[in-house]
């Protein structure tokens, strides 16, 4: 079984809501999962200043984590301290945000982005370039725990349709508080459109480097 480090970007005291990504990830590819928050982002990361605070509590959390894990995921659509945690890490690190971008791009074309800003996280928007469709987010919801309301609920939902109905053939949660809503095969559902968790995307794309790191080099035999 593949260890995993997962890297909240959300400051929570909260044990089941610490601990969402980590079980969805066990179910999904049979991980043990060691999930742990960073300090001081009871709001996570939603703007420049809380990116610019993350970034050095990321990588000092990977240094902790990495001796005692196969692999790490940084559980944030913006990436936080991506370069920074692989330099300090000298096991694979994948970030929710570029790994669930290069997803949504593996089955789509025009991919929506919904998220809690008006704007593309930069590091989904990096990879998507110009395959980025539409941005649409929950108007009322300014930070993730926000989005674990009735209203965060229901306005997210309307958001996804706002993305149908843009001509979105692929959906992307560039929020990871969506994972912890566990909205996506609700909007899936609702929208007949595929919808991709970007903390499964990072999931699938550590079982795929750990596996290759474990396997080591093939020699071809001529």
């Amino acid at each position: 079984m593949k260890r995993i480090g997962l890297i909240r970007t959300l400051t929570t005291s909260n044990r089941s809501l610490l601990h969402t990504h980590g079980h969805a990830l066990q179910a999904a590819y049979g991980f043990s999962v060691q999930s742990v928050p960073i300090p001081g982002q009871p709001d996570g990361v939603h703007d420049v200043e809380s990116l610019s605070r993350a970034v050095p509590r990321v990588r000092t959390a990977a240094s902790q984590l990495a001796p005692h894990v196969d692999g790490i995921i940084i559980s944030c659509a913006e990436d936080p301290g991506l370069a920074e945690a692989r330099e300090a890490a000298s096991i694979p690190v994948a970030g929710a945000g570029s790994a669930g971008a290069a997803a949504a791009l593996a089955i789509g074309s025009r991919v929506g982005v919904l998220g809690i800003r008006h704007d593309a996280p930069a590091a989904v928007a990096a990879v998507l370039g110009d395959h980025l469709a539409a941005v649409e987010s929950p108007p009322s919801v300014s930070v993730s725990p926000e989005l674990l309301t009735p209203t965060g609920v229901f306005e997210t939902l309307a958001a996804g349709e706002r993305l149908a109905a843009a001509a979105a053939d692929v959906i992307l949660l560039a929020c990871t508080g969506l994972s912890s809503m566990g909205v996506a095969g609700e909007l899936s559902r609702r929208l007949g459109l595929p919808v991709v968790d970007g903390v499964l995307a990072a999931g699938a794309a550590l079982a795929a480097m750990t596996s290759n790191r474990s396997q080591g080099p093939r020699h071809q035999v001529a």
